[in-house]
């Protein structure tokens, strides 16, 4: 891989994942006229090793993997990426995430984070003594991180096409 990345540029896989999936949910992969590879991709030791790919790629850039069997989904081009290795006809699409973004990424990991006794908990409210609590609903019954973000989410939803 190209150069190293500084504290601020390094991401974990969690966060990869909260990216994945938060591009799913809004229907948004951020192409912005990015590059994408298309044809047979080669996996080889956790790493792209197609040499378009890795020219054109930067630091810390985010990507998407569509066609592959083991590997489909969002990741981020850093030190500590790591695919499974398979030979595969797809595509690669470069990824052009506004800063915003990736901030409304990790602020929704934090958010899990912090609630995740209260996300896990079967009950909607509890009673006993003079203690009463009672969780937040959304719209779908318990509250979830696509409720809270909604304001946010919405401004870089894509209509279904």
């Amino acid at each position: 891989m190209k150069g190293k990345l500084s504290r601020s540029q390094r991401r974990k896989g969690a966060d990869q994942e909260m990216m994945n999936e938060l591009c799913q949910e809004i229907k948004n992969y951020f192409d912005r006229g990015q590059q994408k590879f298309f044809g047979t991709i080669h996996i080889v030791n956790g790493l792209i090793t197609n040499s378009e790919f890795t020219d054109a790629i930067k630091m810390g850039q985010y990507f998407r993997i569509v066609g592959s069997i083991l590997n489909d989904g969002v990741y981020c081009y850093n030190n500590d990426l790591t695919l499974i290795d398979e030979d595969f006809k797809g595509a690669i699409w470069l990824m052009a995430v506004p800063r915003d973004v990736i901030t409304l990424s990790e602020d929704i990991e934090k958010w899990l984070a912090d609630n995740e006794k209260a996300l896990q908990s079967p009950y909607q409210s509890e009673s006993f003594g003079g203690y009463s609590y009672t969780k937040a609903t959304g719209k779908s019954g318990a509250l979830s991180w696509q409720d809270v973000f909604a304001h946010r989410l919405n401004h870089y939803r894509r209509a279904r096409i």
